[in-house]
């Protein structure tokens, strides 16, 4: 049996469709504005869609083992404010990161024992979680504003280092935000490809049953890709707390989980498991993100853009579940 030709393997992918529905919006905006391809705005972009891409890389994780999580949008209010919480009171940056990392890395554990052990859906384990992470951000922060600067507390040379992980720009031009994106798509890349806890994700994520008899525990890899999403979750928040070192709880990250998931199916992965990329997920993001970056530059309201991105989810969902079903039949 001879091999496929490289062109054959390259339109055999499902992210070669996603790459050229970017292209198609990328070109149709370059020109109809003037100002879509300068750097500016597209560093701004990048800049945008980088908190929601590191919490994407996380589910892709999560949706290809079969699982969901909607928590995501709380884990990111709490473990951003908590981490600045633990600034204003003096702590020094890596404690306080850590404090919030592990914070985020413990709700993804939480998540994966009561999907997995608990016998819970993801999706009513998570659904609760969501309310009760929100809940103890409300009642740890007393529902105030969260400030992090120096009248409050914060050491000036922790906060200046905190300050530039959300506002400083590496070489003087890229943002830092699009840099942690970056290190975090490379890294979720090469684990979900290249290593065999990524190989037991797919393996679980296309058939739980098959994957024990080979052998795989599979709730243990499916608690780990929550915790890893947990991880990312609490990375984004304290990224997001950084940039804009203010937050409430009440309204920091409200809605976030419905934009992640739909960023990693825009991308490809399908909600039933098994099928994913964290390049489609890359893909999906900077889909999302050139779609409402270009709306803005065309001046459409903000009320027509949530209806054109609601659109655009509707959309792809479905093609998941055509494609899925003629796979099947």
């Amino acid at each position: 049996m001879s091999r496929p030709s490289l062109w054959s393997r390259i339109a055999g992918r499902k992210e070669l469709g996603v790459f050229l529905a970017l292209v198609v919006m990328c070109v149709f905006l370059s020109f109809s504005t003037s100002s879509f391809l300068s750097s500016i705005n597209l560093l701004n972009v990048g800049r945008q869609v980088s908190l929601l891409g590191i919490m994407a890389v996380g589910m892709t994780f999560v949706l290809i083992s079969g699982e969901i999580d909607l928590s995501v949008g709380s884990t990111y209010a709490l473990s951003g404010l908590g981490s600045g919480m633990l600034i204003v009171m003096g702590w020094g940056l890596v404690p306080a990161l850590m404090a919030g990392l592990m914070l985020g890395a413990s709700i993804g554990l939480i998540n994966g024992l009561l999907s997995t052990y608990g016998r819970l859906p993801s999706l009513i384990a998570t659904l609760g979680m969501l309310s009760i992470v929100r809940g103890v951000a409300l009642l740890m922060t007393d529902g105030q504003p969260v400030t992090v600067n120096t009248r409050n507390g914060a050491l000036p040379q922790v906060l200046e280092k905190f300050e530039f992980m959300g506002q400083g720009y590496l070489f003087g031009l890229v943002p830092m935000q699009l840099v942690f994106f970056a290190a975090v798509a490379l890294l979720g890349w090469l684990v979900l490809s290249g290593t065999a806890f990524g190989f037991r994700v797919f393996a679980v994520g296309g058939s739980a049953k098959a994957a024990r008899v080979s052998g795989i525990h599979a709730e243990s890899v499916k608690i780990w890709t929550f915790v890893i999403m947990g991880l990312l979750a609490a990375l984004a928040g304290i990224l997001s707390m950084a940039f804009l070192p203010s937050g409430q709880a009440g309204r920091t990250g409200l809605g976030l989980e419905l934009d992640v998931i739909a960023a990693v199916v825009v991308g490809g992965a399908s909600l039933s498991g098994g099928v994913g990329t964290v390049l489609g997920t890359v893909l999906g993001v900077l889909i999302i993100g050139v779609l409402r970056n270009g709306l803005v530059l065309q001046g459409v309201s903000p009320f027509t853009q949530e209806v054109m991105i609601g659109l655009v989810i509707i959309i792809a969902v479905a093609i998941d579940k055509w494609s899925t079903r003629s796979r099947t039949t």
